[in-house]
């Protein structure tokens, strides 16, 4: 019989969350520089926070943790780069839910990421926020689902670009209501938020960082928070959840190593991270950028993984998106 794909992915996780019979101390590690890849451009959350936990390895760990921003592909040219690298703890990549998402978004990659990236540490998670333009009629979520149905196929939903967080998030959204809404993709989701506050596209699902701001100001209305519980910096904001049971998408951090780095390698930065994100200084900055800490070890960390490259799959297949 030929196994199922979620058993392929299963034995793919154990097998990278394995310990290796790798020649490597922990108390002397690391033994010189090393390179954290990031496969996006700087300057966005995603590369602060690698620079944020890199400053901190760097002081606790006693060696430069560099960041390295290369993106391309969707994060694949980053991540392939830390696949073929040595697995000896010295090259890192910025784990996020692209990397879950691609497994599925495209077809030919060189690599398998569950099977070819051990997972190393959790360092946040973020939630999105559904947010509308004023002029949409609907201050609720019963009232916005009720509204698409009721004009299917002329609300837009922007997000930052095909197969981004947000947009699978719209899509699970989509998929879990049955409602019928054009995706309009943005090189990014600033140009999305631009084009969302003039009323060009009607709705976008947008991380906290780049929402909070516009909610407050007023220039966006919310509907719903995508986590599983609300959010202490919107509270009266409900959860998606709450009215479209068991739906939930929030997008993670974490760090990866080549498979085979040493298990004693992989505790060590673990238990580095884990206290930095224990520091009330990375803590502190962690919730201005609309981060949450997440500790986790890292075969609680390959689970998440594991977990969302199977439900964005669902989501991938089902809209039917491809990688550009």
């Amino acid at each position: 019989m030929k196994p199922s794909r979620r058993r392929f992915l299963e034995l793919a996780a154990a097998t990278a969350a394995q310990p290796f019979p790798v020649a490597a101390r922990a108390q002397t590690y690391p033994t010189r520089p090393v390179r954290w890849i990031v496969g996006v451009a700087p300057g966005g959350t995603l590369d602060i926070l690698a620079r944020l936990m890199g400053q901190w390895l760097s002081e606790r760990l006693g060696q430069p943790f560099v960041i390295e921003n290369r993106p391309g592909a969707g994060t694949n040219v980053g991540t392939e780069m830390v696949v073929r690298a040595p697995a000896d703890g010295h090259t890192l990549l910025l784990v996020a839910p692209p990397n879950a998402i691609n497994a599925t978004l495209y077809e030919n990659l060189n690599f398998n990421f569950i099977r070819d990236i051990a997972p190393v540490a959790s360092i946040s998670r973020v939630p999105l926020v559904m947010v509308v333009n004023p002029s949409v009629p609907a201050k609720t979520v019963p009232e916005f689902i009720a509204y698409a149905k009721a004009n299917p196929g002329k609300l837009s939903m922007a997000s930052g670009g095909n197969g981004t967080t947000p947009h699978v998030a719209g899509e699970l959204f989509k998929m879990m209501t049955g409602i019928n809404m054009v995706h309009v993709p943005y090189r990014g989701v600033g140009p999305a938020m631009t084009d969302l506050i003039a009323g060009q596209v009607q709705v976008l699902f947008a991380g906290t960082p780049e929402s909070i701001q516009h909610i407050r100001a007023g220039t966006l209305r919310p509907l719903a928070v995508t986590d599983a519980t609300r959010l202490e910096i919107l509270p009266s904001i409900p959860t998606l959840g709450e009215y479209v049971p068991g739906y939930e998408a929030t997008s993670f951090t974490g760090a990866g190593a080549p498979r085979n780095t040493p298990a004693d390698i992989v505790d060590r930065l673990n238990g580095a991270i884990s206290a930095g994100l224990a520091d009330p200084k990375i803590r502190a900055r962690l919730a201005d950028l609309g981060n949450t800490g997440l500790v986790l070890s890292p075969r609680e960390f390959g689970r998440l993984i594991f977990d969302e490259t199977e439900k964005w799959a669902r989501v991938v297949r089902f809209a039917g998106i491809k990688g550009e």
